[in-house]
């Protein structure tokens, strides 16, 4: 396993990182659960990803109860707050008082002192960006939290939220959690230039969009038993890539993998880890041997023609 800068922070974290959406704490046992985390630490993986939101809180009790038995010191662990945690009008969003209740209760759930990074979900239009940088500075003081970070914010929320913590001197964001993969390529407009501006890494969930890019979907009918498509939990998501269209572009990048001779799931990992700005690939496994494989793609180069047939192909 290979190691990345976080930005332009000192902190190092794994090319391929696990994450705990829809899965842990609901879609996977808890047992398999702990056994995946237990095999991706083995494997070299030392960044682990959950948010409050996933599954009210389950997610981050099974990985806090997976990573108890490690030395604290050894992994990075990220977790999120903005998505309602109950039915009151200040049980969601971003305002001082939901962000320091949920950073509490989070470290409750996870039996944690600290948290290395404190995503904020989403972008809140109805907090002020100072009151929000605020109230995770206070955390970054009370040692509570290492980093801050945002998921899906635009480039003009980013440059609002620099401009606001240079002017009243509060600790940048330094990591942005965006989707970014094959089929979703939006953050390469605007998104990574403003990113690298500012010194901000790119931690890219659902890089296998969802499983399209495994390899185990070939046909509009063909739904493996078991897979993601087939859980009535799960499959919301993918649904959305299920069209003609999608599945011509996926098997032209199955035909490129073959010609490469690896598995497509570690081609399409490569592809987004080819992007320096892009610190850690975040990857979703309901059973330890798909993380094994995942890992497999840290280190790999691909061609550069096979790049330029990989463009073609999406084109």
């Amino acid at each position: 396993m290979l190691y990345r800068r976080l930005g332009n922070t000192g902190l190092k974290v794994s090319e391929i990182s696990l994450g705990s959406w829809l899965t842990y704490g609901g879609g996977v046992q808890d047992d398999t659960a702990v056994k995946t985390i237990e095999q991706a630490y083995d494997l070299g993986i030392n960044f682990f990803d959950t948010a409050n939101a996933y599954n009210r809180g389950a997610a981050e009790k099974v990985v806090g109860k997976a990573l108890g038995q490690y030395e604290r010191s050894s992994y990075v662990l990220a977790t999120k707050v903005f998505f309602p945690m109950g039915d009151g009008p200040n049980d969601r969003g971003l305002s001082r008082k939901h962000i320091l209740e949920q950073a509490d209760a989070s470290l409750h759930r996870l039996g944690l002192d600290y948290v290395d990074i404190l995503y904020c979900h989403r972008y809140d239009p109805q907090v002020p960006v100072y009151e929000t940088l605020r109230a995770l500075n206070d955390l970054m003081r009370q040692g509570k939290v290492l980093y801050a970070g945002f998921s899906e914010w635009s480039a003009a929320q980013i440059e609002e939220a620099m401009h606001v913590a240079d002017q009243y001197l509060l600790d940048r964001f330094v990591v942005h959690q965006p989707q970014y993969n094959l089929l979703h390529r939006n953050i390469e407009a605007e998104i990574i230039p403003v990113s690298q501006k500012y010194g901000v890494g790119q931690v890219v969930y659902s890089p296998l969009a969802q499983g399209m890019l495994t390899g185990k979907y070939k046909a509009l009918g063909d739904i493996p038993a078991g897979s993601r498509a087939a859980s009535e939990k799960m499959n919301q998501f993918i649904q959305r890539f299920f069209n003609e269209e999608t599945f011509a572009r996926v098997n032209k990048i199955r035909a490129i993998a073959e010609q490469l001779g690896i598995p497509m799931a570690q081609l399409a990992l490569a592809w987004v880890l080819r992007q320096p700005n892009v610190a850690s690939a975040l990857v979703g496994a309901s059973r330890p041997q798909q993380i094994v494989e995942n890992a497999k793609a840290s280190g790999y180069v691909i061609p550069a023609d096979a790049l330029a047939a990989i463009d073609e192909a999406l084109a």
